[in-house]
């Protein structure tokens, strides 16, 4: 840009109008800094860092989501577990019942039973 002559030459930072660099692009100056570039990079430094902390909220709340996954899969297999053997028991107490109750009527129904 062409030295500015008058006031402009004189004014504070923030209070010069924006330069036109050579790519075509407006800079504006910022209140207190005179690199524009030094506001930008903290601009993304903090832009950044809450982003970071977000993310590291998330995989903390998925990690514990996972533990919670792993303790209720658990639970469920032992569940299971007990409802297989229970159902075993109970078949196989039905199976004793009915051949009490044959025995006891003294039917021919006997030999028919044992084969199950």
């Amino acid at each position: 840009m062409a030295e500015a002559f008058g006031p402009e030459k004189y004014a504070q930072p923030h209070r010069r109008p924006a330069e036109q660099t050579n790519d075509g692009l407006r800079v504006a100056y910022v209140r207190g800094q005179a690199n524009p570039s030094e506001n930008l990079t903290a601009t993304v430094q903090r832009i950044a860092s809450v982003s970071m902390e977000e993310i590291d909220r998330l995989m903390q709340a998925l990690e514990g989501m996972r533990g919670l996954m792993r303790l209720e899969g658990d639970r469920i297999s032992r569940e299971i577990a007990g409802y297989a053997s229970l159902s075993h028991s109970a078949v196989t107490t039905m199976r004793v019942l009915a051949d009490s109750i044959t025995e006891w009527k003294g039917g021919p129904d006997k030999t028919a039973r044992s084969a199950l």
